[in-house]
């Protein structure tokens, strides 16, 4: 199919500011050309005219601009573009309104209700992308055996495509559809998404709808069950309002672009690239398989063109861009997620999983409270970089020029207001002469400050800055590589660096070598990879469907008639496009998981061939054990295997073969100039070399610029650079001879060693992710790893998640005053008890001392925090609504020696988590299996931080690291005493005082007071919480070590930038608790309430005194239920708190929780359970200038008997607003009982319900902020940003770090 003899073919990519054509001609040669995507002076479309200038200037024919263009010369066209990307960038997509069931209206509003900054007050969520609602009475649920509901008629049992039965609750009314539908279109809405609730396995009711709105007149209809059958209602509503909001508009561009052509390329053959890496006809492209379509491209082109010439050597491909850097991997085969997000929407489909980092060309350079940061803020094409010429700010871009990396003489003239002046070097000079004074003026005060030496200072040069910046840059783009692949259990170092994209070449040696790789690929058209991939990929054709069976035996024959189904249809589709059957090949996938668990892995039998044991696509259940061990460490071998979904994909062959041969060069090449180029050691003589000119088999040694006309490489010292014999750049990386750094502080050196440190933590958190078992740490993410100096005191914490930031820091510090010098190598200490700095008792600390040889104390520790399901007490899963004592709470370690000389302690700690059960009305664990397994996953986490540690101390040393580690936590410090300095000298000016105090109370009317006295000289603060009310006959007592994270969290979100969390933030703070009281209780006072409800009353009373903005709902709203057989958690989100220039968010976990929701359709698939509405809380926020957010409405019916616990706070008293700000509404717990009684739970009870109990919650909204404007058109607007500077990252290491932050 890719063979058109005798005409010309095009691949072309539509980027955001450049389209990059590639021409294969009729007589084989191959062209590319670059041009602006916009530029409606010349031309309308720029693909049709880059294919324009190509016909015009290879026939030398005229082609009019103005005529549209011939297509008799024209083999096929093949395109990646933007268009969807942008649309939902811009929120340019079409008009749309959603179809839901009722009770669900708000449920994309409020999705996974967790916030994607966790440290942002303005809780910044992208909009949903429809305009209009409408709720559709009908209902369907799943069949459960065990269903006690009494069934008033007997319901319609049908069968859905999962295999599974289905209850029909309520039948559709079309006809009052019908009038809903009618009053859309009317306001002039002609674009529909469709999500019922269990469509994705019985879609009749969607399927109704659907005919009816195109019957109606709807241009564009999407249904979840057509667009992604994927169970899970959330992502599958998101996916297919994208796919109703972008596919029109994909249907526009395409119809502007063919009336480009005679016939509107009626007989041509034009292809799009899809997400997933694969092409497809015009007329089947999409809006929800569309978003990746232009980097996908460039995935094929290294994939095809780096990993074959690699020796099957597995490639990362590195992509890096004007704003931000692509991150991928390829051993062999494509890495597909099947749900991942952008511009904030979760979208569920295959796609490619490219790793977006926002660190790129025009990432803007900062110097903040003593470090060098890099991004996430970028320049933009518009003013873009200080060189060119339209004042804009300093960039990575203009560090490589102020370093001689860049070459102006071998740019075009197009920079500057009229688009003729070249790139500017003075522009770029005195943006960095001015941020290297401000630099030197900074290091030479706080030499003052600390009364260093004059000689352990010196001034930085306008290089060293320069440089500092680019070095600090690199490491920004490292850490996502090293997460992609250690993720997953691969080597980063055994991997080759495949670059492309205009500004990878300049950083792709030191990137190498900082990962240990050893070799960088660059392709001849690494400057347009994304059209060149276009040219070599295969048209793909996918199909999917859902399916709940076990995969065993019995099932085997109906998974193989599935497949077959599946494998049939993509060949006829392929077959229909014009492939003939030697030319397809189709794979087959299962997505698979262990019964009980969340974690499925799409797997394919690849390798592992069919047997008698086994159904006829292959093996999959080696296969998927195989992975499994790979990917976690280990396998669960007594666990049925489950088949979410079946796959086939079908790949028609049609790329085309590059034959380009480079002519044989002996002699050495030669520099067509020399420049002056900054490195380690200076600026060093740097030959110029242009790429065309060069021979096969010519080698370059480093320092070399090689230039082409879409790209500059830099071949750094060390490193050697060869033309191969396709024309391309192979570089041999050499180590870095500049490794000797001394204890002193190194401004540049502090930002490498922050990212390194936090890399340890990082590293740590996918350790015990991998190895554990329970799904509170493997899939909700519920776990803290950390780093601690030799006094315990904190160096990195990852991830961020609020109540674990101080606490883990008062648990090392206890260890080391309790055990003293009896800790030797090999052992590891188990704690969670408050007094010794544990937050409550299901979170158990791990801890590790990290020895050094010839060093007598510990020289740093390592920590894992896990939240563990059940660690035995009064009820199922340990977190009693009415403990009054912690023994009723589970089981208790002060200094438990969990590991003694290398040793596991197995029969000791099963001892000790068995022990509660001495208690009356407790138990012990009841579950010791996963409390063990987790226990050595964590244990392994801290092996593996101690490795790392040791092996940043082989490369600089002990007391460097140790040096480091010091300034690390002075620089958190000095953010915090500039916040402090600053609030002070504001607070002076409009009080003269610097005092500020407040008071909240809970709710059964204990008091939390605050009185903070600032001092301004040295911006410090002491907290007193004097006054606050005892400790209380219940579990709301807080221990010391909670208050503390409270602390820091506000201190953190109050400084207002990305800063290092650690023991500096706490440095210039004096916390006073009066012991005995709710904030510091007795040895054995019950805490649990004090986790998850306290703490939020503490953020809400430091945030009053330092008037920063209204109360957030201030509670977690904890439920729980549970049986013999069950047991379920969740907290639920609630309205945020408005500020001085934002509104609150609706439906959304703040302050010290971020957890996830479980799904609907997972809630209901998995549990007795039945949820009637999830939706906002209209009228709960506060009202004010600024409007507190709405909290939400949640009802439960459930099927079965079960023990509900619910334990809340904010019933009673009410969540306060600020300067004139209404307060929100109080929350309310209500119980429907089947009987018609409604009952008002309270804040905090335990009760055994019946089936067709109904739980209702109700949870509070935020308080408003500031007095409400009588202007009708008065509400301040809040100023909108583009998506991609607000959610500029996306792909798998994103999705992992957000479901960090989420629990």
């Amino acid at each position: 199919m890719a063979e058109t003899k005798g005409k010309f073919d095009f691949a072309i990519d539509r980027g955001g500011t450049f389209t990059d054509v590639f021409a294969r001609l009729p007589d084989g040669r191959e062209r590319v050309l670059k041009l602006l995507s916009r530029d409606p002076q010349n031309y309308k479309d720029a693909p049709t005219e880059g294919i324009r200038r190509v016909l015009e200037e290879e026939t030398g024919r005229a082609f009019p601009r103005d005529r549209p263009v011939d297509t008799s010369l024209i083999g096929w066209i093949r395109m990646g573009t933007t268009v969807a990307t942008n649309a939902l960038l811009e929120r340019e997509g079409e008009r749309t309104a959603l179809l839901v069931t009722k009770g669900f209206k708000d449920l994309l509003h409020i999705g996974t209700q967790a916030r994607p900054k966790l440290f942002d007050l303005e809780v910044a969520v992208p909009e949903v992308l429809y305009e209009e609602v409408i709720e559709v009475d009908e209902r369907v649920v799943l069949w459960q055996d065990g269903c006690q509901l009494a069934r008033k008629a007997p319901k319609c049992i049908v069968t859905g495509s999962t295999g599974d039965r289905l209850e029909v609750w309520k039948e559709l009314d079309l006809e009052r559809v019908e009038k809903d539908l009618r009053g859309v279109l009317s306001r002039g809405i002609t674009s529909l998404a469709v999500l019922l609730l269990h469509s994705y396995t019985w879609s009749d009711h969607e399927k109704a709808v659907g005919a009816l709105a195109r019957n109606l007149g709807f241009t564009q209809v999407s249904l979840s069950s057509e667009v992604m059958p994927m169970v899970r209602a959330v992502p599958r509503g998101y996916t297919v309002c994208a796919d109703a909001y972008l596919t029109p508009k994909i249907h526009q561009y395409l119809k502007g672009f063919t009336s480009g052509f005679k016939d509107a390329l009626k007989d041509v053959d034009v292809l799009f690239m899809q997400s997933d890496g694969g092409l497809t006809p015009m007329h089947q492209f999409c809006g929800s398989r569309a978003i990746l379509s232009g980097p996908a491209g460039g995935v094929v082109g290294y994939a095809i063109t780096s990993y074959s010439q690699m020796e099957k050597k597995p490639v990362i491909g590195f992509d890096m861009g004007g704003t931000s850097t692509d991150v991928s991997r390829y051993a062999g085969r494509y890495e597909h997620v099947f749900e991942a997000t952008t511009a904030g929407v979760t979208l569920q489909a295959p796609q490619l999983d490219i790793n977006t980092v926002a660190a790129g060309g025009g990432s803007r350079l900062f110097f903040r409270s003593g470090m060098f940061v890099v991004g996430p803020e970028s320049a933009g094409a518009h003013p873009g970089p200080a060189c060119y010429r339209k004042g804009g700010p300093l960039t990575v871009t203009d560090a490589n020029l102020a370093l001689g990396r860049l070459l102006p003489s071998f740019f075009p003239k197009i920079f500057g207001p009229g688009e003729n002046e070249p790139l500017s070097l003075e522009e770029t000079m005195k943006h960095f002469q001015n941020l290297t004074q401000d630099i030197n003026l900074f290091l030479s005060s706080s030499q003052a400050q600390s009364n260093m030496s004059s000689s352990s200072y010196s001034e930085m040069s306008v290089e060293e800055v320069a440089m500092g910046f680019i070095r600090v840059a690199n490491e920004a783009m490292c850490r996502p590589i090293r997460a992609l692949t250690q993720a997953k259990g691969h080597d980063t170092s055994q991997h080759v660096l495949a670059c492309f994209g205009g500004a990878g070449g300049q950083h792709a040696c030191a990137i190498a070598r900082s990962l240990g790789m050893k070799t960088v690929f660059i392709h001849k058209y690494s400057g347009v990879l994304s059209a060149y991939g276009l040219a070599l990929a295969d048209v793909v054709e996918e199909v999917q469907e859902p399916c709940s069976l076990q995969y065993q035996q019995q099932s085997f024959s109906e998974l193989d008639r599935r497949v077959e189904q599946l494998s049939k249809r993509c060949l006829d589709v392929l077959r229909a496009r014009g492939f003939t059957s030697d030319k397809i090949t189709t794979e087959v996938f299962l997505h698979l998981r262990y019964e009980g668990t969340d974690c499925a892995l799409m797997v394919t039998a690849a390798g592992y061939p069919r047997n008698s044991q086994t159904c006829v696509a292959g093996d999959f259940r080696s296969a998927f054990t195989r992975r499994y061990l790979k990917e976690f460490g280990f396998t669960i071998a007594d666990r049925p295997i489950m088949v979410d979904d079946i796959r086939v994909r079908g790949c028609g062959k049609s790329g085309i073969k590059s034959v380009h041969k480079s002519k044989n060069g002996g002699e050495q090449a030669k520099p067509v100039t020399t420049t002056k180029c900054y490195f380690e050691d200076g600026y060093l003589d740097t030959g110029v070399y242009m790429w065309e000119e060069l021979l096969c088999g010519q080698s370059i040694q480093g320092p070399a610029i090689i230039i082409d006309k879409n790209s500059t490489i830099l071949v750094e010292p060390c490193c050697e650079a060869c033309l191969t014999e396709g024309g391309d750049v192979c570089m041999t990386v050499g180590s870095d001879p500049h490794c000797v750094h001394g204890t002193e502080l190194n401004t540049v050196q502090l930002s490498i060693f922050s990212h390194r440190f936090m890399s340890i933590a990082e590293q740590m958190g996918r350790v015990l992710q991998r190895t554990s078992i329970s799904t509170n740490i493997k899939e909700r993410l519920d776990f803290s790893c950390a780093v601690f100096g030799p006094d315990g005191g904190l160096v990195s914490n990852a991830p961020h998640i609020p109540v674990h930031l101080g606490a883990m820091q008062e648990t090392v510090q206890y260890q080391i005053k309790s055990l003293g010098n009896s800790l030797k190598e090999g052992d590891v200490i188990l704690s969670n008890h408050p007094c010794a700095g544990g937050s409550h008792l299901p979170d158990l600390t791990v801890i590790t001392p990290v020895f050094r040889k010839g060093v007598k104390c510990p020289v740093f520790f390592v920590a894992s925090r896990g939240h563990h399901a059940d660690i035995g007490g009064i009820t199922p899963g340990s977190m009693p609504p009415h403990s009054t004592s912690l023994q009723q709470e589970g089981a208790v370690f002060i200094s438990f020696k969990l590991v003694t000389g290398g040793v596991f302690q197995e029969e000791a700690v099963t001892e000790a988590l068995m022990a509660p059960a001495q208690y009356p009305g407790s138990s012990g664990t009841r579950n010791l299996h996963d409390n063990l397994s987790d226990l050595r996953a964590q244990v392994a986490a801290n092996q593996r931080g101690s490795q790392l540690v040791g092996e940043l101390i082989d490369s600089y040393g002990l007391a460097v690291v140790q040096a480091y580690m010091g300034y690390i936590q002075s620089n958190a410090e000095l953010a915090v005493r500039d916040m402090l300095r600053d609030f002070a000298r504001r607070r002076r000016q409009q009080t003269g005082s610097l005092e500020v105090d407040s008071e909240d109370f809970m709710d059964d009317g204990t008091p939390v007071r605050l009185r903070v006295q600032i001092n301004e000289e040295e911006g410090s603060a002491a907290f007193d919480f004097t006054g606050t009310g005892t400790e209380v006959w219940g579990n709301c007592n807080a221990p010391r070590a909670i208050t503390l994270s409270a602390l820091i969290y506000c201190l953190r979100c109050m400084v207002g930038q990305d800063i290092p969390l650690n023991q500096g933030c706490l440095a210039p703070v004096k916390v006073i608790i009066p012991p005995g009281s709710i904030l510091q209780p007795s040895q054995n006072a019950a805490v649990v309430g004090g986790n998850v409800l306290t703490s939020q009353r503490v953020v809400d009373v430091i945030f009053k005194a330092f008037d920063v903005c209204a109360a957030s709902q201030g509670c977690m709203n904890n439920v729980s239920f549970g049986s013999e057989r069950i047991g379920y958690y969740e907290t639920v989100a609630g309205g945020a708190g408005a500020g001085p220039h934002w509104n609150g968010r609706s439906g959304v976990h703040s302050h010290m929780t971020n957890t996830r929701i479980t799904d609907p359709e997972i809630l209901e698939k998995r549990y007795p359970v039945i949820l009637e509405q999830f939706a906002l809380r209209p009228g709960s926020g506060g009202a004010g200038k600024y409007c507190g957010g709405d909290g939400v409405i949640r009802k439960l019916i459930f099927r079965d008997k079960v023990v509900l616990s619910v334990l809340s706070e904010r019933r009673s008293t009410r969540p306060y607003g600020l300067q004139g700000g209404e307060d929100g509404v109080a929350g309310l717990n209500l119980l429907h009982r089947a009987d018609g009684r409604v009952l008002n739970l309270g804040a905090k009870t335990s009760v055994s319900l019946e089936p067709g109990d109904m739980f209702c919650l109700y949870t509070p909204g935020g308080g408003g902020y500031g007095r409400e404007e009588e202007e009708a058109n008065g509400k301040p607007q809040t100023k909108k940003r583009r998506l991609n500077e607000a959610f500029p990252e996306r792909g798998s290491v994103f999705e992992y770090r957000m479901a960090q932050e989420g629990v």
